[in-house]
């Protein structure tokens, strides 16, 4: 079985009109890291999970999708 995350960050953080440096700033990460969670690259631990999913005023789950195969 295939098991993999993804995430709705890019369109939240558009939507809500932010640019990937002020996301990194409200959380507390780099924009290089945004950047690697928005193309998938990198799964954020689970604090910084529920921290992204706090800044878009979002459950955990609604920003991160857990897919199975």
């Amino acid at each position: 079985m295939k098991e993999y995350v993804t995430n709705k960050v890019s369109d939240l953080r558009k939507q809500k009109q932010a640019t990937q440096e002020e996301v990194a700033h409200k959380i507390g990460v780099s924009r290089q890291t945004v950047f690697a969670i928005e193309k998938g690259n990198y799964i954020p631990s689970l604090l910084l999970g529920i921290k992204i999913a706090k800044f878009f005023k979002k459950k955990v789950e609604e920003v991160f999708i857990y897919h199975e195969k």
